[in-house]
């Protein structure tokens, strides 16, 4: 670590002496109707840096550029009669790559002739219009930046209020208290399967990394709650992800090495003298080079991915993009060759997991020319797991413990109409046709027995939604009201679910906002095809419904300054018709990570989520930032002659603080250091009682789930650190960066293991520090 740091002083040293040159970069876009996504000629562009501004129009198809922006941060105000006066902050120039921003303007409450309204920062502003409450803005530039996001979406959001997480081994997170598999992801408005590496392991939901680079990203959506109307089959929390289009005005690339792999991107124009453009990345991972730090056999760990889109703008026929992201993961893990060392059943396994998932989709946009569009999406998706696990039985010979295969598949079909009747007045209708494929082997072995098949079946099924969504703008309040309809053709169970959305403006710097919706979603597909051996048929899961809730949210939003914002979120989530077991107290709502389920289940559980989300954050402003967030929350549920229990995931609160600054460094001071770090803590985990007696009858840990999750771990606190270092240079940038998850080495609690040598049970704890030094090439 110390020569690392020495390294990094020399060349922020080496950079003062090198000679000054003005080096600068172009800024250009499109700037387009929030409501109607059409161009819009004419208006104002403004790049603000230092004391100084330059300035650009839009012509008639929307486009702009300004040239000759000096590299650093700087802020791109935007302003056109009857729109809300956009500004967008922390916008980083190299001198690499050109700068490419889509800017879309929002019709003023106001929306009378030759008035602009006061400019406000964009930052707390979701990219859909329709989300009231409960959304912000993701950037992937501070999923680069902010200490903990490792440039991930996932590990991005864990820092925001609500949120509560892993603190290293996995990017699961927990919205407002409900399990990570009720999170669903987007891409280009698509539902895909779980895109992170290594998914559904160590949890439903979660993995290690996502798949998709940040290189690829636009900025994005991400929602915890009372979401709008175009979102079914989600309870929890959505990332609606975006990719960027490539530059079309010349090529760049990238190449990023590291002590965890290399990441290579490319862009540009497909055809000279047109709006065509691809984007494309490619990154190789392997954790081979920091094995001292990592848990045993880990070092063995590999994965890909690859993402890429293309845009073919026509004249008359609107707009084509293809795009796609696939990833392939293996690892594994070996029996301990010191038999003093053999102490716990994971020491005396074998394991081999293989997985992949991919998604690929064609996107047509045709806009009308009575301020209408039609968006539509073929899209296809596929995931898979290969996983065996085999023990050392007594003559030291491995025998099969557990085997699952897994493979599914997705065809979607998915259109949206999109109409502004008037200034006031806007509604969306979409369909959404998704064919659901698959071929589920799942198997198990108890004490010593032959494989048992626990789920083996393939077939096909179908999830069909629509939905319509308005919206009401008045002089200083807006209403959104929509409604939504599912149904899964699998047992023709369905789902009608009304949405609510409003927003007050009390005046130029306070708001108010209250937001409901009714949501549902479906369980895992295997679940529905487990063989239930106590059951009344073996078949019994297979007319299990949705789980459903309502979700009640208020918001209080107050600009204190331009740049230093505070939004107070209370909340109310009411989960019913959740899946219970016919004969405990067991509830899908605490499912984690269990793929050998043979218990049959029934809609007759309850669930609620309640609390309150703080967040105070202060925009980058001279170089300095920092956000704080904190939750209160609980999470309960029952089953139908219970009482109220503690969730799995009932942390009680989570406190996030971040902060970072950056120096302008060099004789131009155009080369930037960066530091920045988080503070992480949180409540400890649930668990239930250990019953001691059992467990050593059994040889195994068992708990008593008279009074499940009434147990909690100790608090966690964690702390995460990045700097990085960016050289920029004439047609070229150099970047140094060194990003540390869990600084602090915490062990996280894994769960319970049972020990045989001396047949107890114990706490299972592990540390994943994380360090990637990285070296990026930008020209």
């Amino acid at each position: 670590m110390k020569h690392v740091f020495a390294a990094l002083f020399l060349l922020v040293a080496y950079s003062h002496f090198t000679f000054a040159q003005e080096l600068t970069q172009t800024i250009s876009g499109k700037v387009i109707d929030n409501d109607t996504e059409e161009a819009l000629p004419f208006v104002n562009v403004l790049v603000k840096y230092s004391d100084k501004t330059l300035g650009s129009t839009s012509d008639l198809d929307g486009y702009f550029s300004v040239p000759n922006v000096p590299v650093g941060r700087v802020t791109i105000e935007v302003s056109y009669i009857g729109y809300e006066t956009l500004i967008v902050p922390e916008v980083m120039v190299t001198s690499a790559k050109e700068v490419t921003v889509n800017l879309k303007l929002k019709p003023s409450f106001y929306a009378l002739d030759e008035i602009v309204i006061k400019a406000s920062p964009s930052k707390q502003q979701p990219i859909n219009n329709a989300s009231i409450v409960s959304a912000r803005q993701l950037s992937m530039e501070e999923a680069s930046r902010y200490a903990g996001g490792f440039d991930d979406p996932a590990r991005l959001a864990s820092a925001f209020a609500g949120v509560a997480s892993s603190n290293g081994g996995s990017n699961a997170i927990v919205v407002r208290g409900n399990s990570p598999k009720f999170l669903q992801w987007k891409i280009e408005g698509v539902e895909i399967p779980n895109p992170n590496h290594f998914a559904n392991l160590s949890s439903f939901g979660g993995g290690g990394l996502t798949a998709i680079s940040s290189n690829l990203l636009d900025n994005s959506d991400f929602m915890t709650g009372a979401f709008p109307a175009e979102y079914n089959n989600v309870l929890a929390g959505v990332f609606d992800i975006r990719l960027r289009t490539g530059n079309v005005n010349q090529h760049e690339h990238s190449f990023e090495i590291g002590l965890i792999g290399i990441d290579l991107a490319s862009e540009g124009p497909i055809f000279k003298n047109t709006e065509t453009s691809y984007l494309v990345n490619y990154r190789y991972s392997t954790l081979a080079l920091i094995p001292s730090l990592l848990p045993e056999d880990a070092d063995g760990t590999r994965y890909q991915d690859l993402s890429f889109k293309l845009n073919f703008p026509t004249q008359k026929l609107g707009t084509f993009s293809l795009w796609g992201i696939g990833l392939l993961d293996e690892s594994g893990t070996s029996p301990e060759t010191d038999l003093s060392e053999r102490e716990h059943y994971q020491d005396i396994e074998e394991q081999e997991v293989k997985q992949y998932m991919g998604s690929l989709g064609l996107n047509h946009r045709y806009f009308f020319k009575n301020e209408a569009y039609l968006n539509t999406t073929l899209a296809f998706s596929t995931d898979g797991i290969d996983l065996t696990t085999d023990r050392l039985n007594v003559n030291n010979a491995l025998i099969p413990e557990n085997q699952i295969r897994s493979e599914n598949y997705s065809l979607v079909f998915k259109s949206i109409y999109n109409k502004k009747f008037s200034p006031r007045f806007l509604n969306r209708t979409g369909v959404t046709l998704r064919g659901l494929g698959y071929a589920l082997d799942v198997k198990e072995s108890t004490q010593d027995t032959p494989l048992q098949s626990i789920v083996k079946e393939n077939g096909f099924t179908s999830l069909l939604a629509a939905y319509t969504h308005f919206s009401l703008i008045g002089n200083n309040i807006k209403f959104n009201l929509g409604l939504t309809a599912q149904l899964f053709t699998l047992n023709q169970k369905y789902s009608i679910e009304p949405r609510l959305g409003i927003t007050y403006l009390l005046n130029e710097v306070h708001s108010l906002s209250f937001g409901y919706g009714l949501h549902s979603r479906l369980e895992p597909l295997q679940i529905y095809f487990a063989n239930t051996i106590d059951a009344p048929t073996p078949s019994f899961n297979q007319n299990l419904g949705f789980t459903k809730a309502h979700h009640f949210v208020l918001s209080y939003d107050w600009d204190i300054t331009a740049q230093l914002h505070l939004k107070i979120e209370p909340y109310y989530q009411y989960l019913f018709d959740v899946p219970i077991a016919l004969n405990s107290n067991e509830s899908l709502l605490n499912l984690q990570a269990d793929w050998f389920i043979t218990e049959g289940y029934i809609n007759s559980g309850e669930g609620r989520n309640y609390g309150v989300d703080i967040t105070l954050e202060q925009y980058m402003n001279r170089g300095f930032y920092y956000l704080i967030s904190g939750s209160l929350f609980n999470s309960e549920y029952k089953t139908a002659d219970s009482e109220w229990f503690n969730t799995r995931f009932n942390k009680n609160f989570v406190f996030n603080a971040l902060t970072g600054k950056e120096f302008n460094i060099g004789r131009s001071k155009q080369n930037i250091l960066g530091l920045n770090i988080r503070l992480s803590v949180q409540g400890g985990d649930r668990f239930s009682r250990i019953d001691e007696t059992a467990s050593i009858l059994e040889s195994d840990v068992v708990y008593d789930e008279t009074i499940p999750f009434s147990e909690q771990t100790r608090t966690s606190t964690v702390l995460h650190f990045t700097a990085s270092y960016e050289l920029n240079k004439k047609g070229s940038s150099h970047k140094f960066a060194l990003k540390i998850l869990n600084a602090t080495n915490y062990e996280e609690f894994q769960g319970h293991i049972y020990n045989f040598r001396n047949q107890s049970v114990e706490e299972s704890r592990e540390a994943l520090m994380l360090p990637n030094l990285s070296y990026k090439l930008s020209f």
